[in-house]
């Protein structure tokens, strides 16, 4: 497999229907809540009028209308390579569209990045997106981040982080299956269920599991520093890295 393609796996019905996600882990609203957050409470090392903000992964657009919240003084630019995902963005925050604080960009995470000059961004942020990454793509995608960001800049990234203790992270998954099966039977969206199913298999594969301490150290390798967590609950984690100041 190749490690540096980016995959489409929001197509078709998990996509249209995407906000079924608030149903069956609402632990990934709770994360894009917590992004938001932390985006407020971060203040850059030099003053400026205008933070410079790329979320990676958009998505509807819930953790985009954190961001929003966060940050009077932030202009966002949100990628995602969904058009279906894209089409239900554009309509949550039309209103937001509308006054140009916000772009929407098709695009890969990868791709758009390598196409952002180097030290032009304040922050990037991304929520429930690196996990679904492969694993050699997403190495790349750190690397870029960080060329990217300013020196002082962060990275923050609430998402799903593999438990260290295989079989304490073996039972979560069986929970988390287990919720999968009650929310969809009650909803009776049997069809969704299948789908979600497929793509938790995909989440828990060797190419793409995201393991934090893995994790961390690959941030460290690259170069971030104060790689924290700042929240950790079962399999979801709040992270963050920064470039160095000089």
């Amino acid at each position: 497999m190749n490690e540096v393609t980016a995959e489409k796996l929001f197509s078709g019905p998990i996509g249209e229907e995407y906000e079924m996600l608030k149903r069956i882990c609402p632990a990934a609203a709770d994360m894009s809540r917590r992004v938001g957050e932390f985006v407020a409470g971060w203040i850059p090392k030099v003053s400026t009028e205008s933070l410079n903000l790329v979320e990676l992964g958009c998505g509807t657009g819930v953790t985009t209308m954190n961001l929003i919240r966060a940050r009077s003084d932030a202009m966002i630019t949100a990628v995602d390579n969904e058009s279906t995902m894209l089409s239900q963005a554009r309509r949550n925050l039309a209103g937001v569209l509308e006054h140009g604080r916000l772009r929407l960009i098709e695009n890969d995470a990868l791709s758009y990045l390598q196409g952002v000059p180097s030290a032009s961004i304040d922050v990037v942020a991304s929520a429930y997106t690196l996990h679904n990454f492969l694993n050699g793509y997403r190495v790349r995608v750190l690397e870029e981040i960080f060329r990217v960001l300013k020196p002082g800049g962060v990275f923050v990234n609430g998402d799903r982080y593999a438990l260290d203790d295989s079989l304490t992270h073996l039972q979560s998954t069986q929970e988390e299956v287990r919720q999968y099966f009650r929310t969809f039977t009650e909803l009776n969206r049997i069809d969704l269920l299948e789908q979600w199913i497929v793509h938790l298999f995909s989440d828990e594969s060797p190419d793409h599991v995201m393991p934090l301490d893995k994790g961390l150290g690959a941030m460290r390798e690259i170069g971030f520093d104060a790689v924290t967590v700042h929240f950790r609950q079962d399999v979801n984690a709040l992270v963050s890295g920064g470039k160095p100041w000089p």
